[in-house]
């Protein structure tokens, strides 16, 4: 395909009718609905367009907010040659095509705006080969993405591009949208589409944020509502049938996945139950994989629990046997149970704090040796040398204690462990203030 023919496919006007979304893709933007926190009046981006000054960005965001809609509005405002290039069907030798195209129009004076979308999708070798045009100024990059691009796009290139987060569109912003599509010609003709204000806001709620969705949605509805000559009118038991099922936004590789393992890790932190009945309903429902779940909530029993209440390791290891036993849907009860008492739990991090401070010594540290008294002696030659004298078993002591060193020298005052207020470690507190009662009388 030719570079003319790849620009034109963008904007021929007498392509057959397609889905909604695509009739209905607005052409600049007082058409363009939400990120106003870019494309308000006197927002940096707005007036990039406006001036006809744009440089190479990123364009960061979820699916159906207006990434590719905002690069074909810019195209139809610049006086560059815009070029649409997909991450997904393009290889090594076509950016090459292009690059040596834009390097020729710039010879002429000639500036190229090229469109990469999915730029995710791109290898690091792909990825570097725009870096040089991009740095002499062949041309304009203009990328795409739904992943964090710190992650998916190579610092090199990062740095020469702008990102500009699109956020996902909120309730008001897809009612107008709907509202704006039952009214557009290029929608459904000349009919007069009956659909009441609730309806609307069920589209807009199953939406998710996803413009695309809440279009196809709408579309779907009209196209199996009641129809005569003039109108067709949309009825609740339709709407219901359209949006039985529904596709939760969770990508179990994506960010997505890190965020909502993070917010039911905070919510439970924060004690907050049905905030974390809630996130483990996200991760579920979208199709995560219960033993996860349940290895997650296992590392908080003892990171934000621990010794405040020891129970909490017992029910996760229960809960994460039984998703092992029964798998879902039956063990979303018991993760429930299990999230639900660890919410409610009393909270701690000093087994976390202490682990880290003493992995920090132990780094740090690598050659203290082990004090002689509790070194193992299996031959005559280690006890010859001293290996385990004067080691104390404790269980022949009357209490059970001995005053015996067990850190090495240089740590011999080192305090670890530091139990807090919460739950059952106000007890462990106490218990740990009579054994060091106890070694100071003895000595």
């Amino acid at each position: 395909m030719k570079i003319s023919e790849r620009q034109t496919s963008l904007y021929d006007s007498n392509q057959p009718m397609g889905p909604l979304a695509s009739r209905l893709r607005p052409r600049d933007l007082p058409e363009f609905v939400g990120q106003n926190h870019l494309l308000g009046e006197g927002k940096v981006l707005r007036q990039m367009i406006d001036k006809d000054m744009v440089s190479s960005m990123i364009f960061w965001g979820p699916p159906g907010v207006g990434k590719t809609t905002l690069a074909r509005i810019i195209a139809g405002r610049t006086k560059a040659e815009f070029i649409n290039f997909s991450a997904v069907t393009s290889g090594i030798k076509e950016i090459k095509d292009v690059m040596n195209h834009a390097d020729r129009m710039s010879v002429m004076g000639d500036k190229t705006i090229l469109f990469v979308d999915e730029i995710h999708r791109f290898n690091k070798a792909q990825q570097d080969a725009f870096l040089p045009f991009v740095e002499k100024g062949s041309i304009v990059l203009i990328g795409a993405t739904t992943e964090n691009p710190s992650f998916e796009v190579n610092s090199a290139l990062l740095s020469r591009c702008r990102v500009f987060v699109l956020n996902t569109l909120g309730q008001e912003d897809l009612l107008e949208l709907l509202s704006n599509a039952i009214k557009d010609p290029r929608a459904f003709e000349d009919k007069k589409i009956n659909i009441t204000d609730e309806m609307l806001n069920i589209i807009a709620n199953f939406a998710n944020g996803d413009a695309r969705v809440a279009l196809s949605t709408l579309e779907m509805v009209i196209l199996n509502g009641e129809s005569d000559e003039t109108s067709i009118t949309v009825t609740m038991e339709m709407l219901e049938q359209c949006i039985s099922k529904k596709s939760l936004m969770y990508d179990k590789n994506g960010e997505e996945h890190y965020n909502i393992i993070s917010a039911l890790h905070k919510s439970m932190r924060n004690s907050d139950v049905d905030a974390s009945i809630y996130w483990l309903a996200r991760m579920l429902e979208a199709g995560e994989t219960p033993l996860y779940v349940a290895r997650r909530v296992l590392r908080f029993a003892s990171e934000d629990i621990g010794m405040a209440d020891s129970r909490a390791m017992q029910i996760a290891v229960a809960a994460y046997q039984a998703c092992h036993f029964i798998g879902m849907p039956e063990c979303s009860v018991h993760l429930a149970h299990a999230v639900t008492y660890m919410a409610l739990a009393p909270k701690s991090n000093a087994l976390y704090i202490a682990y880290g401070e003493a992995a920090s010594d132990a780094q740090n540290m690598l050659a203290e040796p082990v004090p002689m008294q509790i070194r193992n002696a299996p031959t005559k030659l280690m006890k010859d040398l001293g290996y385990g004298k004067n080691y104390v078993y404790a269980h022949d002591e009357e209490d059970k204690l001995s005053t015996m060193q067990c850190l090495p020298d240089s740590l011999i005052d080192r305090k670890y462990y530091r139990p807090t207020g919460q739950g059952q470690e106000v007890r462990v507190a106490e218990r740990m203030a009579q054994i060091e009662q106890w070694k100071k009388e003895q000595k």
